[in-house]
């Protein structure tokens, strides 16, 4: 199994605490958030990662260069930025195989990956999002599928949205999918993709129960300082 991993965001929410990184290079008990995240695919046995990069990208590369444990790593170099779409799309072209997990670089969500692979390839998908339940989806938004598990809509963020199943930020995407004309340049793969064509194409939701967190706002990221102290990937 390959991986692509979105690692190149600004951190803008997280300013006041963290300066002058990438979001993924966020420091979480004295180690980069993003060995967290490595650590884990390693434990998911994914063989090989292509790394999307560009803001600050030299302390990103000066840290891991080319190996991780053992995780061959590659790097997608975003000269400008291209989106979350744009920033996959361009990883794609280094993925030696038919399809990628695809990860944000400032989230966690600790599935089992096999069987995640397992569920996308019995439905034949394009696409196969991750999914998790929350009391409160208001930060998110909210998921809706069908009783095939395919996705039927895609709700907006709202403070009174209530419980309900979140996009978590890991995906299973077939290769040629992504890489058809329509989706060139830059361009968000949550609204240009998702969002736009989720009813034509053969999209799924995955729900599951795994840990996750997201490191996106101050709040979040001091709780990453000692929930992740019970992992022992490495």
């Amino acid at each position: 199994m390959e991986a692509i991993i979105l690692a190149g965001g600004f951190g803008t929410r997280l300013q006041t605490v963290v300066n002058d990184v990438p979001k993924s290079m966020a420091i979480v008990n004295g180690r980069p958030f993003l060995e967290y995240l490595l650590d884990y695919l390693v434990k998911q046995g994914v063989s090989r990662a292509v790394l999307s990069v560009g803001y600050k990208r030299e302390l990103i590369r000066d840290h891991f260069k080319n190996r991780y444990r053992t995780l061959e790593l590659e790097y997608a170099v975003e000269e400008e930025p291209l989106g979350t779409g744009g920033g996959i799309r361009l990883s794609f072209w280094r993925v030696k195989g038919d399809r990628a997990v695809v990860l944000n670089g400032d989230s966690l969500f600790r599935i089992e990956l096999p069987a995640f692979e397992k569920a996308h390839l019995a439905k034949k998908a394009d696409v196969t999002l991750a999914l998790r339940k929350l009391v409160n989806t208001g930060r998110y938004g909210r998921v809706t599928l069908n009783r095939q598990s395919r996705i039927s809509g895609f709700e907006e963020k709202n403070e009174n949205a209530g419980p309900g199943l979140i996009n978590a930020g890991v995906y299973l995407m077939e290769k040629p999918f992504l890489m058809q004309p329509q989706f060139r340049g830059k361009f968000s793969i949550e609204k240009d993709c998702f969002e736009e064509y989720f009813g034509t194409a053969h999209m799924f939701g995955y729900p599951d129960e795994g840990y996750f967190l997201d490191i996106g706002i101050p709040e979040d990221y001091q709780k990453a300082q000692y929930e992740f102290k019970g992992f022992e990937d490495r």
